[in-house]
């Protein structure tokens, strides 16, 4: 195996490109935790000093990587309904939306360095096309209110950040920690909440 040292790929790819595919691979396979360059140059058939030449540091690879490995779980996902579906349905098809991206993407931020996390942050939100899943469900609450499918007056942001933290919570306690029927329980409690009427 003879190392890259070209700005490309053989197949025509940005090597830099390239590089941040392999980390995306390895960190969907092992998360970040542990992950060294030597490992990432392995995998991508380059020299060690290669990966210096592309980016600043490790940290800004490992971010990198992991921003692609949230979009590339998320491309993976079955769409979102459309507007006209009825919000309760709809409602259910974000929860478990997010629930399915949180237990794909959790685990390769388990033991992350802070200073890949900050380099992370710095990128932007990856999901929802970058504008992340608690305004994207924001966004779609206040479709629905304007057009009078929801209470008027109703807190649309507090709901979407409520479902959005709920399910970021339940899958941090780990593989299978989501009860049977949570999204639909989680959906019917923010449409119709919880005190006796």
């Amino acid at each position: 195996m003879s190392p890259r040292r070209a700005e490309a790929v053989g197949d025509g790819r940005d090597l830099r490109d390239h590089l941040v595919e392999t980390a995306t691979r390895l960190i969907a396979r092992r998360g970040t935790a542990g992950l060294t360059v030597r490992e990432i140059a392995r995998e991508a058939r380059v020299a060690t000093g290669v990966l210096y030449n592309h980016f600043t540091d490790k940290e800004e690879l490992l971010a990198l990587g992991l921003h692609g490995h949230v979009k590339a779980v998320e491309r993976g996902l079955p769409p979102l309904p459309a507007d006209d579906e009825a919000v309760d349905v709809a409602l259910v098809a974000y929860t478990k939306r997010a629930l399915d991206l949180h237990r794909e993407i959790v685990p390769a931020f388990v033991n992350l360095a802070p200073a890949v996390l900050e380099r992370f942050v710095g990128l932007g939100n990856p999901a929802a096309g970058g504008q992340g899943l608690r305004d994207q469900l924001a966004a779609y609450l206040k479709r629905r209110l304007a057009a009078g499918e929801i209470a008027p007056g109703a807190p649309v942001e507090a709901a979407a950040t409520m479902i959005i933290g709920a399910c970021h919570e339940v899958t941090l306690r780990g593989p299978g920690a989501v009860p049977e029927g949570f999204a639909e329980d989680l959906a019917a409690i923010v449409l119709t909440g919880i005190r006796v009427r």
